[in-house]
């Protein structure tokens, strides 16, 4: 699923008021990290994701591509990410026939 920059738009103003659910530690992106991630998607959807400051750009592919996340946003070490639940989903976005 790509986002538009209309759903982008919309996701960021309802994360606004999130704070980060992950927090990644010295070793970064791991098989744990991404697990924890998987989970914490499957029940919010929209979550923020604290990073370190080294090789962000590696850390947000691999985030994205380990929980099968889209990337929302960055400002500074905090990352954005969504994943449409299958199953009731919580976010319904602008222009989207799914939902």
């Amino acid at each position: 699923m790509n986002l538009n920059s209309s759903q982008k738009r919309h996701l960021r103003a309802l994360a606004h008021a999130l704070k980060p659910v992950v927090r990644l530690g010295q070793k970064g992106v791991t098989d744990a990290v991404i697990a924890e991630l998987d989970l914490a998607l499957e029940r919010h959807e929209l979550l923020k994701v604290k990073i370190g400051a080294t090789e962000r750009e590696e850390t947000i592919t691999a985030l994205c591509e380990g929980a099968r996340a889209e990337w929302v946003q960055t400002i500074g070490n905090t990352v954005t990410l969504y994943r449409r639940r299958n199953d009731s989903p919580r976010v319904t976005l602008p222009g989207s026939n799914a939902g």
